[in-house]
């Protein structure tokens, strides 16, 4: 659940979060009705990106069961001009891909 708080963390703080990592990220799957945390999605991604984030990484894995709704997502970003990095690898929802992701990840928010 990691990619997923990070996401729903950044976007309802986004003066907090300038860097973030999403690995295999849970997205789509929140109730609105649960929390206001998961509500106005598309109007806190807009804030979050006036805030001129430094770095959004999604990293995500081929065989992923979470491998479409990241991509569903980049192209909602793309569609609005937002700009990410994205890491793309072989296999599912494993810790071996995390552990890639880490050390791509890391590294850039050094830079």
């Amino acid at each position: 659940m990691g990619g997923f708080h990070t996401l729903y963390l950044s976007l309802n703080y986004p003066q907090l979060f300038g860097w973030s990592g999403m690995f295999s990220a849970a997205i789509g799957v929140s109730d609105p009705s649960v929390s206001p945390i998961y509500q106005d999605f598309d109007a806190k991604l807009a804030k979050y990106y006036a805030g001129k984030p430094s770095l959004l990484w999604i990293g995500c894995g081929k065989t992923d069961f979470l491998y479409q709704a990241n991509k569903d997502f980049m192209k909602k970003l793309d569609d609005n001009g937002f700009k990410y990095t994205y890491l793309e690898t072989e296999g599912g929802h494993i810790w071996k891909n995390w552990r890639i992701y880490l050390t791509e990840f890391v590294p850039l928010l050094f830079k």
